[in-house]
C-alpha cells in the first residue's frame, strides 16, 4: 500500500466522526483489494461463521458494514434479509455493489440509529469495535433496535476490549443479555505481512432477553 493511501495505523489513530468519514471516503474504493485481500483479512468470516452457528435468522442489521465484507459472508451462510449501516457513504456505495443488502443507511452509531425499537432479529458487526472507532457505550443503542431474543455477534479487538471497558459493560448488561460467550479469533490469515498481522479479536455472541 502506498504511503499516500489510508492504512490501518491511520484508522487506529482516528478520534472523531469527521475523521472517520474522511479516512473511509478516501479508502473506500481500495479497501477490499488494497487492504482486505492484501492483508488476508478474515475477521468478517469468523464473525459471520459464529453468528450462523447460532441458527439465528433475519432480519439482520450489519453495524459498521463498511464495504460489505461481513454481509457477504452472512449471505454465503444463507442468512437474509440483511440491512447495512455505516458512518461512511462512500463505503456503503461499495457495499451496494455486492448486491447483498436489502437497505443501506448512513448513520453515526454514536449519535443513535434511525431505526425503530425492536426491529431486528439479529445484529452483527465486524471491525467497528476497535481502536480509534467505537466503544461499549453504544451497546444500549444496539439493544434498543433488537427484538427480544435477538442474536448478536460483535467482533471486538482484544486490546480495545481491555482498554475501553467492554467486560464491565457486559457485566452491567447481564440482566438484559443471555448466552454470553467470547471467542478469540485471528484478525488476519497466514498471508498477512503488516505490523498487526498477529492481532486478535473477540467475537462476542449473546442474545437479548
Amino acid at each position: 500500500m502506498s504511503k499516500d493511501r489510508p492504512d490501518l495505523s491511520a484508522a487506529y489513530a482516528l478520534r472523531t466522526p469527521a475523521g472517520s468519514r474522511k479516512l473511509y471516503a478516501d479508502w473506500a474504493t481500495d479497501y477490499d483489494q488494497g487492504f482486505a485481500d492484501a492483508e488476508d483479512y478474515q475477521l468478517h468470516l469468523h464473525t459471520a461463521r459464529l453468528f450462523a452457528k447460532t441458527g439465528a435468522t433475519g432480519p439482520i442489521l450489519d453495524v459498521g458494514a463498511g464495504t460489505g465484507l461481513c454481509g457477504a459472508a452472512l449471505a454465503a451462510h444463507g442468512i437474509s434479509p440483511i440491512d447495512a449501516t455505516d458512518i461512511s457513504a462512500e463505503m456503503l456505495a461499495e457495499a451496494a455493489r455486492k448486491d447483498i443488502y436489502r437497505d443501506l443507511i448512513e448513520a453515526d452509531l454514536t449519535q443513535g440509529l434511525p431505526f425503530p425499537d425492536n426491529g431486528y432479529a439479529g445484529l452483527t458487526s465486524s471491525g467497528t469495535f476497535t481502536t480509534g472507532h467505537v466503544g461499549p457505550e453504544v451497546f444500549d443503542e444496539l439493544l434498543r433496535v433488537a427484538r427480544p431474543g435477538a442474536q448478536f455477534a460483535l467482533s471486538i479487538n482484544t486490546r480495545h476490549f481491555d482498554a475501553a471497558g467492554f467486560a464491565a459493560k457486559l457485566d452491567a448488561l447481564s440482566d438484559e443479555l443471555a448466552d454470553i460467550s467470547l471467542s478469540e479469533c485471528p484478525i488476519y490469515g497466514p498471508k498477512a505481512s503488516g505490523p498487526h498481522r498477529s492481532d486478535t479479536a473477540y467475537v462476542a455472541c449473546f442474545r437479548k432477553r
